[in-house]
């Protein structure tokens, strides 16, 4: 008796399409995330796209609920069209200017490590 889902009777409950983008390192992370939607009551079939990081879930069910459930294996986990245009744009000039940054500093320090090596060979 505690498995069974409650629906309205007045209200006309359609199936509907949650997309979110989540971070897959690998295949088996494919797998975890599809096992852990899988299991939930109401969803009626769950597709992930590795080379997208994009995870399809179609059925009767909450579209927080999904993402919190996604969320406890991936926490970077967002809705797939949850974006904020101005701060993605000055999101995008601090990635590349640290990203610059590190490469300079990746540089350098690589430059520093061989010139140890040649004055002190092991």
């Amino acid at each position: 008796m505690a498995n069974l889902q409650i629906v309205p009777a007045g209200k006309n409950v359609e199936a509907q399409y949650v997309e979110m983008k989540v971070p897959l390192y690998s295949y088996g992370c494919e797998k975890k995330v599809k096992k852990a939607l899988s299991h939930r009551r109401g969803i009626h079939s769950v597709h992930v796209d590795y080379k997208l990081q994009k995870v399809t879930v179609w059925g009767i069910c909450n579209k927080d609920d999904v993402l919190a459930t996604i969320r406890k294996k991936r926490r970077e986990a967002r809705f797939w069209e949850q974006v904020e245009p101005e701060a993605a744009e000055g999101k995008v000039e601090d990635e590349m200017a640290v990203a610059k940054a590190s490469r300079l500093a990746a540089a350098k320090g690589h430059r520093l490590r061989l010139s140890w090596k040649k004055l002190f060979p092991l």
